[in-house]
């Protein structure tokens, strides 16, 4: 039998650790391959693994033929959904699928609404009406009723709905859109391989193609080094913040209160301070303040 292996299928699943493909080489090997291979006519939807080990080896293996699906965009839908559903996804990838999970639906959405459309300009408008209830589905319609497993009757459409599916922040996913929009190949290369953290990465994709690709060729290390350089470099550049109004009456209650304890300072004699010293004081006082009046009305 010929089966066909997509790249863009391929690309969904992450690539099995040497520990993880000897486990389960040795698993085909000693027990055959239990489980059978999903396919999509002729396209392998699920069991890439297990179908390269099993022609490499010669073991046979089982096909099966999924139900459900009506167009490549359904087995996008179904592997997103599947790899969603793993622990061992991480929250970078978990990302990465929803949002595309997000673009297949919204495509999916406007095809449909243009093949209403364009059946709408080229027919009668009582044929369209007839036409319209066996139509519909045909063309992605959204009733609950009609939906496969893994569809949705709505877009993913905010950043927390997105969230909800990935099962991660509203800001993860702000930030995985960041390294999608401006990081290069080699930074998205290291957040895929734990190299440097989500936030640390949006954080360094925010700089010129060049910077980054140096940020990355230092390793792991120079990485959070940038990132937290970048950090800083924000914050110092944004400006104060005007502290609140009951701060600010605070502050003047402060400097009433450091006023009135200089004046009791000049014009009340001191616990041990006898008449004479007091008065001494006092004139040496006034003395200092006559003579910085005329200085400052020199220089005026």
């Amino acid at each position: 039998m010929n089966i066909t292996v997509l790249e863009e299928l391929k690309a969904y699943i992450d690539p099995l650790t040497p520990d993880e493909h000897e486990a389960l080489e040795r698993s085909l090997l000693a027990e055959g391959c239990r489980d059978a291979l999903v396919l999509w006519g002729d396209i392998l939807v699920d069991g890439h693994n297990r179908y390269a080990i099993c022609t490499q080896h010669g073991i046979p293996f089982e096909t099966k033929q999924h139900p459900h699906f009506r167009s490549m965009e359904d087995v996008h839908l179904w592997m997103i959904n599947q790899h969603l559903g793993r622990r061992s996804v991480s929250d970078y990838q978990r990302g990465v699928l929803a949002l595309r999970k997000k673009a297949l639906l919204e495509a999916r959405k406007q095809a449909a609404v243009k093949a209403i459309d364009q059946a709408t300009a080229a027919a009668p408008e009582a044929a369209v009406a007839d036409a319209a209830p066996a139509a519909g589905p045909a063309v992605g319609a959204v009733a609950a009723d009609t939906l496969a497993p893994w569809e949705e009757a709505e877009p993913l459409k905010s950043r927390e709905a997105i969230a909800r599916a990935a099962r991660i922040s509203a800001a993860t996913v702000a930030q995985i859109e960041k390294i999608q929009q401006t990081a290069v190949p080699e930074l998205v290369a290291a957040v895929k391989a734990g190299d440097i953290s989500i936030s640390a990465a949006a954080v360094v994709a925010t700089l010129p193609q060049d910077e980054q690709h140096n940020a990355v060729a230092g390793g792991s290390k120079q990485l959070k080094e940038v990132a937290r350089q970048v950090r800083e470099a924000k914050s110092g550049s944004r400006t104060p913040k005007a502290p609140p109004a009951e701060e600010l009456a605070q502050q003047a209650a402060q400097a009433g209160q450091d006023q009135e304890a200089l004046l009791r300072e000049l014009t009340e004699p001191r616990p041990d301070e006898s008449p004479e010293a007091f008065i001494a004081r006092l004139q040496r006082t006034v003395r200092e303040l006559w003579l910085d009046r005329a200085r400052l009305t020199r220089g005026a």
